[in-house]
């Protein structure tokens, strides 16, 4: 946690860690896009000749002005490594190098990439389609914060019958509340809890909807609050992702 609080807005520094730790676990680490001089990598289990295992899709870093998810995200997968040989995933540690760099929700062109997942006029879409192409996802969980946020809350997209997202919220309440007002975004809640079988209508199309719509059964957004201690902000991300995959997977 002391690099993440000492150099939270550090893109090299992430990259370096993520480079380390795919080295240690045989995870494959991949620069899937250049976007205005900029890499952004992807980390993945290895593909092997006959693996059907689907694909726990984990990415971070969509608005860069949100810097607990890119760090909760690493160190949450330097503590749990034991779980890239048992399971299939697809890593994507930050979408938006420059706006994290800059502390800042846009790239370099101003443009939030949290809209542009339905484009594949763009390039760092096009390329994160083609990476998807062939895969079957599991569970999709896309890391955010909110500095409007009085605590965390969930947006869950599912095709299932029971859902999670209340669960998972009583579980990281003991890390940070959970944020109890009763619309947020425009959107009703319960308990900091959204859940829709239909993605709702967007200006734009967000990935957690786009992976919704390619077949995600449950896709997770997580919110947690960005004027929190950025401490107990990078622990409730681990604890999210610890708890989304006992709630939806059993793991």
């Amino acid at each position: 946690m002391s690099l993440a609080s000492q150099r939270s807005h550090d893109y090299a520094l992430l990259v370096q860690n993520w480079r380390k730790l795919a080295a240690k676990t045989g995870l494959k680490f991949t620069r899937f896009a250049t976007v205005e001089g900029l890499s952004v990598f992807t980390v993945a289990s290895p593909s092997r000749r006959g693996d059907t295992r689907e694909t726990i899709y984990l990415s971070a870093g969509v608005h860069g002005d949100e810097a607990a998810p890119p760090w909760g995200l690493l160190e949450w997968a330097e503590e749990n490594t034991s779980l890239f040989r048992s399971h299939r995933f697809l890593i994507f540690p930050c979408f938006n190098p420059h706006g994290l760099m800059h502390n800042t929700r846009v790239d370099q062109r101003g443009v939030d990439i949290n809209r542009t997942f339905h484009d594949e006029r763009e390039p760092l879409i096009a390329a994160w389609k083609k990476i998807l192409d062939g895969r079957t996802i599991s569970v999709a969980m896309c890391l955010h914060e909110d500095y409007d946020a009085q605590g965390c809350y969930i947006y869950e997209l599912t095709s299932r019958k029971e859902n999670v997202g209340a669960r998972i919220l009583r579980e990281c309440s003991g890390i940070i509340p959970t944020d109890r007002r009763s619309s947020i975004d425009g959107r009703r809640m319960k308990n900091g809890h959204f859940v829709r079988r239909v993605a709702p209508e967007m200006p734009g199309v967000p990935e957690a909807i786009a992976l919704h719509n390619i077949g995600a059964p449950v896709s997770l957004t997580f919110e947690s609050p960005s004027e929190f201690s950025l401490m107990d902000r990078v622990a409730v991300q681990k604890k999210f992702i610890q708890s989304a995959l006992h709630h939806v997977l059993g793991i």
